[in-house]
């Protein structure tokens, strides 16, 4: 811009009138110089106008500003302070801080619009005159230091930390705070002098485990085995609470440096390794350290340890992990320590006289040892490696004495079931288990024999065959945990010994004596119901006359022959027990002696479901036979009513198929007129309705009931119909008539047999009606007589005298036996004609296969058997032999 026009713009001064706070009145004219400078309050600070309202600053224009010459500064007259410039205070650079109507000092410069504001439409003065010109930036009061060189300052650093390691080593406080330690460090590492430091540190680690935990051990590696094993442990949690310490300080370099280094270990593993270098692997300390601990585990075995002393057994085994020996030097020694100790406690128990006390000593001492294991962290090689000379010393190397039959027994007589548990779990470690089953076989089967083959307990032998089963099925449960091997043992040897034939016993036959002693045992159930089911201890007979009640009658039953078809299944001669199971059938249902009919339905379903329908056709036969009697004496009883006749003699009939009832022998006996008119006309009833069929009567399985009359009233006797005929002779005799034994017999017909148990029920027994002279409980043909008992009474108005049972002869039982033998022939012969029919030709073995597999549900055969049929029905030429030794059959 031109000199002359800097000039005349400059010409013009700015005047301004300021309000001092005293109220006087000031005017100053003040001149535009290079050098004077506004200062930043003078820039920033708002102006007020006297005429009218000022323009916000932020609208500005935009104006060029020259730079200011400088100029002459002409005073200002007086002038009047108007009221709206009465409160505007300046500063002392002449800038307007506030008031109404002030204005801003512009050093005299021209102003343009964007430092102007506008005043009633007005532009007024400039509001900031910037600075032309270069100016020099002064710092006043600046420190400086001098520089110090990084190595310096590390060595400075390492001092520090020198004094605080020696001061934590010796158990002091640090002289310095662990922040300013840790800036140090943090530092030195960042002027990647962290290799250096930490050499210096491991050499001053190294110094203090020799001088202060290695040195002072060895003094103390002569005391006891506790003292010195505390004194190492101690030690140990010193070392490790210092190097968390100094963890602390290089935390840093850990982090840094440490964690990223592959040949340098970080601060604990530093601290591990220098214990481990120069403290454990000392020759002196480690050969005491390896003995104490010794000690301490032999007195833990041996019972001698407190609660100290195992506590310093754990923190020793502790520091072992820690320091990383144990894979090395301590697993190895604890193995070959428990392999001697095995070995010493395998020769005291050298012999083994009871081996209940013996599993349980090796129970207990396997249960230490796994105890230990844990409570001092064993690691899982250790654990594996103790468990197999466990196994070796106490088990492997003595199993042969573990399952001997004679060790064995004890404890299932006994009934041991804690013992044989922990036997069986000690075997089954080894899967050895299978070992027990051939002295298991051999206790059932020599225990089940003596039952069986006891002919003094011969009613009880099915009462104790279930109490034995009971109790093998308890063991087998609980004790082997329902192993499957020993399973199949307990009903091998059932079926075993059950099946067992002893020729020139006492019931004379081959046959097995349990299938005719289960039959019996059933029969007495469903007569006599539940109180018949023998208590612990009770034979048969007691609980027979026992009278207690049982709270639900149906469910005893059903679960007692439950467990008799049970041991039902182990018998193989099944017609044994159809031939006796069927004679007490009939005696129940023709005497009305069933307890239950729906426990006689639920054991023919039971036989059904075991054996198959032709096993249990006759007995059905048998059920329906009673119903359809039922109706036939209805019906008859129905006939009589429509012709009106009355009998003199109430009379029922049971019409029975001989094939399917036992046979039973005619008995002569004389039979009353009544009587026999009422079976005549019966007789002529049925053979008219049923053409072609004959009836025979079997007297001995009737019974009656009569009126009788005493001197003190009448009463209802229900006899027996021999014990009937005996009382109706009677009738015709007077009271004190004295009739002799042979005249009874004239008139009745009755066998020697019959007679005398018939007049011992009714003159010997509880309810005597008839009176014997002389008196006594036995008959004698020769010299007593008999009357009748005028004087009877008894307090229940019916009365029911039970005929003196005759027991089974042994002729009677084997004449059983040899018709079921005989029948077993027949049935056999028959199943070999049917096979030989359908197939013409069959070899020899396959023959005896399908004969085997055509009668098992009664029995299984022998081979020997079969081969003695079939030579029998060669004989008869049914089959012949051919040339290769197979049969043909003949048409």
């Amino acid at each position: 811009m031109p000199q002359s026009t800097r000039q005349a713009r400059s010409s013009a001064p700015c005047t301004e009138s300021r309000k001092q706070a005293n109220g006087t009145t000031v005017s100053n004219t003040k001149g535009s110089r290079l050098d004077s400078q506004a200062s930043i309050s003078d820039l920033f600070a708002s102006s007020k106008y006297k005429d009218g309202p000022t323009e916000s600053p932020t609208k500005r224009q935009k104006h060029n500003h020259p730079s200011t010459p400088p100029r002459e500064v002409t005073p200002l007259t007086p002038e009047v302070i108007t009221p709206s410039r009465m409160y505007s205070f300046h500063n002392s650079n002449g800038i307007n801080n506030g008031g109404f109507g002030g204005g801003l000092v512009t050093n005299g410069l021209p102003t343009n619009g964007m430092f102007m504001k506008k005043v009633n439409g007005a532009n007024r003065g400039p509001q900031f005159a910037p600075h032309t010109g270069a100016k020099k930036l002064v710092v006043k009061n600046l420190k400086t230091g001098t520089k110090t060189s990084p190595e310096a300052y590390a060595n400075q650093i390492w001092t520090q930390v020198d004094a605080a390691l020696s001061a934590i080593f010796s158990g002091d406080s640090s002289p310095y705070s662990y922040e300013e330690l840790y800036k140090g460090v943090e530092n030195v590492c960042r002027q990647d002098r962290a290799p250096a430091m930490y050499r210096k540190l491991c050499e001053k680690c190294k110094d203090n485990v020799i001088r202060n935990l290695r040195d002072p051990l060895r003094e103390t590696s002569s005391l006891s085995t506790e003292a010195f094993l505390e004194e190492v442990a101690g030690k140990w949690t010193t070392w490790k609470s210092q190097t968390l310490t100094i963890l602390r300080i290089f935390y840093y370099m850990d982090r840094s440096y440490l964690l990223q280094s592959s040949t340098d270990p970080q601060i604990q593993e530093l601290g591990i390794m220098q214990f481990r270098m120069y403290v454990f692997s000392d020759p002196q300390l480690q050969t005491a350290i390896m003995q104490a601990m010794c000690n301490l585990i032999e007195g833990d075995r041996l019972g001698k340890n407190d609660a100290a002393q195992n506590d310093l057994l754990k923190r020793t085994f502790s520091m072992f992990h820690k320091i990383g020996v144990y894979a090395k030097f301590i697993e190895p020694q604890y193995l070959e320590q428990s392999k001697s100790y095995l070995s010493d406690w395998k020769q005291d128990q050298n012999n083994i006289d009871d081996l209940a006390v013996y599993v349980h000593a090796v129970n207990q001492l396997v249960a230490m040892e796994i105890k230990r294991s844990g409570e001092l962290g064993l690691e899982g090689s250790t654990v594996r490696d103790l468990t197999k000379l466990l196994e070796q010393y106490l088990l492997q190397e003595r199993v042969d004495e573990l399952v001997d039959t004679t060790l064995f027994a004890p404890l299932l007589v006994n009934d041991e079931r804690e013992s044989l548990h922990l036997l069986y779990l000690l075997l089954q470690r080894n899967q050895l288990a299978e070992r027990l089953r051939p002295a298991f076989e051999a206790y059932i089967v020599k225990a089940g024999s003596e039952i069986v083959f006891d002919e003094k307990r011969e009613g009880e032998m099915v009462t104790r065959l279930l109490l034995f089963k009971r109790k093998l099925d308890n063991i087998w449960e609980s004790a082997f945990q329902r192993h499957e091997g020993l399973g199949h043992s307990l009903r091998e040897a059932f079926e075993s010994f059950i099946n067992k034939t002893k020729t020139g016993s006492a019931w004379g036959t081959d046959n097995p004596k349990p299938g005719e002693m289960i039959a019996k045992y059933v029969d007495a159930i469903l007569r006599g119901g539940s109180k018949a089911i023998p208590k612990p201890g009770q034979n048969l007979e007691d609980a027979e006359n026992d009278d207690d009640e049982v709270e639900d009658e149906d469910a005893a039953i059903s679960k007692e022959l439950d467990q008799v078809l049970d041991m039902f299944r182990f018998v193989h001669g099944k017609a044994v027990f159809e031939a006796f199971y069927k004679k007490d059938l009939a005696r129940r249902l023709l005497m009305g002696r069933s307890a239950s009919s729906d426990a006689e339905k639920s054991m023919l379903t039971r036989l059904r479901s075991e054996c198959g329908s032709n096993f249990t056709h006759n007995l059905e036969q048998m059920f329906t036979d009673i119903g359809l009697a039922r109706e036939e004496i209805s019906s008859y009883k129905q006939m009589l009513e429509d012709r009106n006749k009355k009998p003199a003699v109430d009379l029922n009939v049971n019409v029975l198929s001989s094939a399917a009832w036992p046979t039973y022998p005619d008995v002569a006996v004389e039979i009353p007129q009544d009587i026999q008119k009422a079976t005549q006309d019966f007789e002529k009833h049925y053979k008219a309705k049923h053409t072609g069929r004959r009836l025979t009567w079997k007297h001995a399985l009737a019974h009656c009931q009569l009126k009788a009359c005493f001197s003190k009233g009448f009463k209802e006797i229900v006899v027996s119909s021999f014990q009937a005929i005996v009382l109706l002779y009677f009738n015709d005799k007077s009271t004190a008539q004295q009739i002799g034994y042979k005249e009874i017999q004239a008139a009745t017909n009755l066998s020697d047999a019959e007679l005398t148990r018939t007049l011992q029920s009714l003159a010997c027994a509880r309810y005597r009606v008839l009176s014997k002279t002389p008196r006594g409980r036995d008959i004698n043909p020769d010299t007593d007589t008999f009357s009748f008992n005028a004087g009877f009474w008894d307090a229940k108005y019916r009365i029911k005298i039970n005929q003196i049972q005759l027991k089974e002869t042994a002729a009677e039982n084997k004449e059983t036996h040899e018709r079921v033998a005989a029948d077993r022939h027949f049935e056999t012969q028959a199943a070999i004609v049917r096979i030989m029919k359908g197939a013409k030709k069959m070899s020899h073995s396959g023959l005896i296969a399908e004969v085997i597999k055509a009668t098992k549900s009664r029995g299984v055969l022998q081979p020997n058997e079969i081969k003695k049929e079939i030579e029998k029905l060669i004989e008869k030429d049914y089959i012949e032999r051919g040339d290769d030794g197979g049969y043909s059959y003949l048409a």
